[in-house]
């Protein structure tokens, strides 16, 4: 069975593959980020709805972590601390943003499917956590 690993430094697969998964993670963080900053007061006004105290210390927390750190998990510059970043960011607000079971009947498979979803991009950005970005990154190339 082909491996995707191999003790071959020349194989290329695995950097491409941290790659694409780097660029599709960060996708979803980066311009969720932009639209916060451009968006700065709809954002505390959804944060304080919530019931989430100094909603514009946490605006701009928010728009910390999924745009700085998006960037910086993007290029892989530092990717294991921006993405350990992203992983507690998105572990914390998940609850509070997606708390299926506290909502009306009619929400729940949505917010459900939310919740689940951001689990599984927490597992994905520990995974980078813990084995880094690649060669394809400014990490791998510090390295190289």
């Amino acid at each position: 069975m082909p491996t995707l690993h191999t003790n071959n430094s020349d194989s290329s697969a695995p950097d491409i593959l941290a790659l694409i998964g780097r660029v599709l993670i960060a996708s979803m963080f980066i311009p969720a980020g932009w639209g916060k900053v451009v968006g700065f007061a709809g954002t505390v006004g959804y944060i304080a709805s919530k019931g989430v105290p100094l909603p514009e210390v946490c605006a701009a927390l928010a728009i910390a972590a999924e745009l700085g750190l998006g960037l910086l998990f993007l290029v892989g510059f530092q990717a294991r601390w921006a993405a350990l970043g992203l992983a507690i960011f998105t572990a914390v607000i998940t609850p509070i943003f997606h708390n299926y079971w506290a909502l009306p009947e009619a929400q729940v498979m949505m917010q459900k499917l939310n919740f689940t979803k951001n689990l599984a991009i927490v597992g994905g950005l520990l995974a980078f956590a813990a084995f880094g970005a690649g060669r394809l990154s400014l990490d791998g190339r510090r390295k190289a």
